[in-house]
């Protein structure tokens, strides 16, 4: 169930019941032979939840590991050549009131079995209208 974590959250969509269908569907063979492999982690999220998540406070659903880590990945058009990026809680809510508006989607990911779920999308930021960032010089431009 999505919970209100941020003062300027708004817009919530809770994924539990995708989540809890399909955990359902991977109780049947026929469903993975279908093609269905929830547990099919790309290796960069699995090394991202290490390095950038927070622990989700509950086992994972398939393996039971206690390692379940979640992500918040925000997107906007005011957040320019920043949208897209993983962020911690402090920092969202740091940006909200930083930027008008950005959205906010929640993954939860095994690092032990390679489960991972959407569970929750939500809106940040003041409501007020920026121009985006103007955009900073990275490692990319200076060596890619």
């Amino acid at each position: 169930m999505a919970s209100q974590r941020f003062r300027t959250q708004r817009e919530q969509v809770s994924h539990a019941l995708q989540r809890r269908a399909t955990l359902e569907a991977m109780r049947h063979p026929q469903a993975l032979l279908a093609g269905l492999d929830p547990c099919d982690a790309d290796p960069l999220l699995v090394r991202s939840a290490l390095h950038h998540g927070s622990l989700a406070g509950r086992d994972c659903p398939v393996c039971v590991s206690d390692r379940l880590t979640l992500l918040n990945y925000v997107f906007g058009d005011q957040l320019g050549q920043f949208s897209g990026r993983i962020k911690s809680d402090e920092e969202l809510a740091q940006m909200q009131d930083e930027f008008g508006e950005f959205k906010v989607r929640v993954v939860e990911i095994c690092p032990d079995c390679g489960w991972n779920h959407l569970i929750e999308t939500f809106v940040l930021g003041d409501g007020q209208r920026r121009r985006p960032p103007r955009r900073q010089q990275t490692v990319e431009d200076i060596y890619g």
